[in-house]
């Protein structure tokens, strides 16, 4: 800036960018009150150091407290730079209200690392006593922007969601009329067609949060919190997540200003949409339809390094260095304002399960599991073999370079066993496999369950002896509003006086003991959830229900052609990554943690 322009940038309101009341309509820039340089200037010790490049020399301006102390000719290089220093020193007020330093630095640090990621093409350095806390330089992509920041091990736990579009034919905005709708309107016709695009990351169906401080949301690279985009991410994890939990999501909007009011908060971090149901949609069928194609696999988790977290989910550099103590995290803070932690262990208890008999299937097995028999050797090395190093004690390497299994191959894997009769191992090309066959059978019904719930033809088993069931005055409330559900998945219920039903016919593959317990669970969903439940949501419930109770149970023998179909099965399956209820379903044990454990590389 020139000198005159530098002293006219404290006046309040002289940056705005607002030149026509229709610019409020379309407001492409972050801010536009023209208010945060003399607001800082006001409120602490300020200096602006500018040249613009076509003059000889440059300025120098000193505000102190919203007084301009002195304004000189200085010779400087091309641009502007800012000095703040001593903030709130003449606000006695606001300093009361001020947290710890180290809780006040986790809020910039939150607020530059979402701007790195917003702007790659920029340099943002952020540093305090300790050393630097964030570095980043221009870069060419996201990808390489999520590495500098969150590093290589938190990017590995992320599936790119390359840039996806969607087309919106609207109703042309009647005030102030673009170019392109005054020529719709001449030519008789009042809409134009709208278009919405989205990219990013997001996270794996392992990853999970305790809380949605990792999900990163921009709108035409605005930083936001909105409630709508936060309940379309957790749509599209439905039955990927257990409850409770929330995904890692670096989420990038772009859409017409028009269709996005920025003015509905202050502090410009809440914005309205002008199509809220579509763009609910579009985001939710965008991250759903990635996670789906890519059905990414969950990998062993592995001891954590020294000074770094426990877990290998998405974190900043800076999270080894800011804890915060005393304050809750806010909204917008990042993962870099979490103290990391490690997940809970939990044991599996393998006494108390039930034995298991197989429901007939298309592949023609046997009904029922056959005693287990005596350990078998293995075939002859027909599974895929390495090129290592045939020296002994040598430091190998992997020769052939192939892309990384997912969750799609796991149909082509080779079933070596079972452990505790409850999870099975298999091989796999670059990799050892752990399968939980309980929740792999219950994606596999679920899956069914919906898609003959969908042709009208649900899998149903009639009863020689009705069950009588007695409700709870709640339970009755369930089940008059669920009763047409109930009987699209296949029960039969008809009223048997006084808050009892009789069961006359129920999903195939259930004793009678689990129908009752089955019946009951369904029904004792709160009448204020069954109310907030859309019907796509009842019937997933429903349906995740009867896999649950259905599926083999843990404890239960397998031999080799049953595991062989479960694996096949669940390879067939549209989103194999995880059961119904949100567990992941199968674990992989990577061929470079093997070789490093074993000090072969």
């Amino acid at each position: 800036m020139g000198r005159d322009d530098a002293m006219l940038a404290f006046e309040r309101h002289a940056t705005s960018k607002l030149r026509e009341v229709g610019d409020l309509l379309a407001i492409p820039t972050l801010g536009f009150r023209g208010e945060a340089l003399p607001s800082i200037a006001s409120v602490s010790r300020l200096t602006l150091e500018t040249s613009s490049g076509d003059e000889e020399i440059g300025s120098r301006v000193e505000i102190a407290g919203g007084r301009m102390l002195n304004v000189e000719d200085q010779a400087l290089p091309p641009g502007t730079t800012v000095t703040v220093k001593d903030l709130f020193y003449n606000v006695p007020a606001r300093r009361k209200f001020l947290r710890t330093d180290k809780t006040e630095l986790s809020h910039v640090a939150a607020l530059a690392t979402h701007y790195s990621l917003a702007h790659l093409d920029k340099t943002i350095q952020l540093s305090n006593e300790s050393g630097p806390l964030l570095q980043v330089t221009p870069v060419e992509s996201l990808r390489e922007r999520v590495y500098q920041i969150f590093g290589s091990d938190a990017l590995d736990q992320l599936v790119e969601l390359e840039t996806v579009s969607r087309e919106l034919e609207v109703v042309a905005s009647p005030l102030p009329p673009t170019r392109a709708v005054e020529e719709a309107l001449e030519g008789g016709r009042a809409t134009e067609r709208q278009v919405f695009s989205a990219r990013g990351f997001v996270s794996k169906p392992h990853v999970e949060k305790l809380s949605r401080n990792s999900i990163f949301l921009f709108v035409n690279n605005r930083l936001i919190r909105d409630r709508v985009l936060l309940k379309s991410i957790s749509s599209a994890y439905h039955n990927i997540l257990p409850p409770g939990s929330f995904p890692f999501t670096l989420l990038f909007l772009d859409m017409p200003f028009d269709e996005v009011d920025v003015n509905v908060h202050p502090a410009k971090t809440e914005v309205r949409f002008r199509h809220q149901s579509f763009v609910y949609d579009f985001v939710r069928d965008a991250i759903r339809d990635r996670l789906i194609r890519s059905k990414p696999v969950s990998t062993m988790p592995m001891p954590a390094s020294p000074g770094q977290p426990a877990t290998k989910l998405p974190f900043s550099e800076g999270s080894t260095r800011i804890e915060c103590e005393d304050d809750q995290p806010s909204e917008v803070a990042p993962e870099l304002r979490l103290k990391p932690q490690a997940p809970p262990t939990a044991r599996l208890d393998f006494s108390t399960a039930p034995a298991y008999d197989f429901p007939p299937n298309d592949a023609g097995e046997p009904e029922s599991a056959p005693a287990p028999e005596p350990p078998q050797k293995m075939p002859p090395a027909s599974a895929p073999t390495f090129p290592l190093d045939s020296a002994p004690h040598s430091r190998a390497r992997v020769v052939e370079d192939r892309t990384g299994e997912t969750l799609a191959d796991v149909g082509s894997l080779r079933a070596l066993g079972q452990i505790k009769d409850s999870f099975i191992i298999a091989a796999g090309y670059d990799g050892l496999w752990i399968i939980d066959q309980h929740v792999a059978h219950e994606r596999i019904l679920f899956e069914q369950v919906l898609r003959n719930r969908q042709r009208g033809a649900p899998e149903s088993q009639r009863l020689l002896m009705p069950i009588i069931v007695t409700l709870t005055p709640e339970q009755q409330i369930a089940f008059d509003q669920i009763n047409e559900e109930l009987d699209a998945n296949g029960f039969e219920i008809e009223p048997f006086g006084h808050r009892t039903v009789a069961v006359k016919a129920a999903p195939a593959g259930l004793s009678p003991s689990e129908i009752e317990t089955l019946l009951h669970e369904i029904l004792e969903t709160p009448d204020r959830e069954l109310r907030e439940l859309s019907l796509d949501d009842l019937q997933k419930q429903v349906a995740a229900t009867v896999a649950c109770h259905a599926a083999i149970k843990i404890n239960t023998p397998l031999d080799p052609p049953k595991m062989r179909w479960l694996l096949e099965a669940l390879g067939k399956t549209e989103c194999p990554m995880a059961c119904p209820h949100g567990r992941p379903i199968a674990l992989k044990y990577e061929l470079k943690d093997i070789l490093k454990a074993f000090h072969r590389i």
